[in-house]
Parts: C-alpha cells; sequence; structure tokens
C-alpha cells in the first residue's frame, strides 16, 4: 500500500493523552510499514497493511481498547490533501487561522447550508465534499465555530488542521 495520512481526532487535549511513540507502535502492531508521526496532535503517516478504512476503523478499536476512549480515525492520500489546499477559497492573510476540518464523511447540502448560514462572526467557511474549509478571523482560542457546533450540525465527526500542517503533511507523506 501506499503511505497515507492518518488524523486522530482530538488526541492530547481534553485528557486523551496518547503519546507518539506508542501510536507508531500501535500502527506497527497492525501491520503498517513506513510509519512516522508528526507532532504529537494525532499525525499518522503509514503504509497501511490492508485498505485505509480498514486500518482506520482498526486503529480506532486498538486506541480504545488500549486508552479507553475512542476517537475518530479520518485517512486521506497525497493527492487528497493537496487537492483540500488547492480548494481552500478564502485569502490567507496568515496560515495559523486558515484551517482544513477533515470530516468523517460527506454532509449533507441542508447539512452544509445549516452550517455556512450560521453567524460566527468574522469567520468564513465552506463545506467543499468531505472537508470544511474555514478561515478563522482571530483564531481558533475565540471562535464559536466549536467542533461540537460543527459535528451537530453537518451530523459527521472531524478534526482540523492549519494550512501549514497541512503542507507539511503532503511533503512527508510524499
Amino acid at each position: 500500500m501506499t503511505r497515507q495520512v492518518f488524523l486522530i481526532r482530538a488526541i492530547n487535549v481534553g485528557g486523551a493523552k496518547l503519546p507518539m511513540a506508542e501510536l507508531r507502535e500501535i500502527a506497527a502492531d497492525l501491520g503498517a510499514t513506513d510509519i512516522a508521526t508528526h507532532i504529537a496532535s494525532g499525525n499518522l503517516l503509514a503504509a497501511p497493511p490492508d485498505t485505509p478504512e480498514q486500518f482506520a476503523r482498526a486503529l480506532e478499536s486498538a486506541i480504545q481498547e488500549r486508552y479507553g476512549f475512542y476517537r475518530e480515525v479520518i485517512g486521506r492520500t497525497a493527492a487528497q490533501l493537496r487537492d483540500a489546499v488547492a480548494a481552500y477559497p478564502f485569502v490567507v492573510d496568515e496560515e495559523k487561522f486558515a484551517h482544513i476540518y477533515f470530516l468523517t464523511g460527506t454532509p449533507t447540502a441542508d447539512a452544509s447550508h445549516a452550517l455556512v448560514d450560521k453567524d460566527f462572526g468574522d469567520d468564513e467557511l465552506a463545506v467543499i465534499g468531505a472537508d470544511l474549509h474555514i478561515r478563522y478571523a482571530n483564531g481558533v482560542a475565540g471562535t464559536k465555530l466549536t467542533a461540537p457546533v460543527i459535528a451537530r450540525t453537518l451530523g459527521v465527526q472531524g478534526t482540523g488542521r492549519n494550512l501549514r500542517t497541512v503542507r507539511t503533511l503532503i511533503t512527508l507523506v510524499e
């Protein structure tokens, strides 16, 4: 299999501790090869032993069994990450305010419109396929566009990365 990126939602925040060395160990135990991690926020690069979807589900189960908490794992190829960056629809003044929120599935058109139509002040957002593109006006810390609001409105979970991190992941996976 080709090396891919597996993004784990909400790792090393809110008490969900998962050391990256242990994540690499779990991936190897599941049969993945060419394994690496990038920063301690749940970015795993690996060539899965089977389909990316099967590996992601196995990784979710292994994390839950070992640590007692469930976190979604979202797989993306280098091409999917490049396409997401290319589709980013907003002006990028500062990469730390420009995020792509990778979703576990494609939300319905109605759910996408419901989220985009909500008032989040000067934050800008657009749902493109299975990705939510966000330009935070003043950063993530002060926004009302939170993970629970996104999940509740779109009906799917996800995990966000800023454009700098996404670009680095593309370089690393290639």
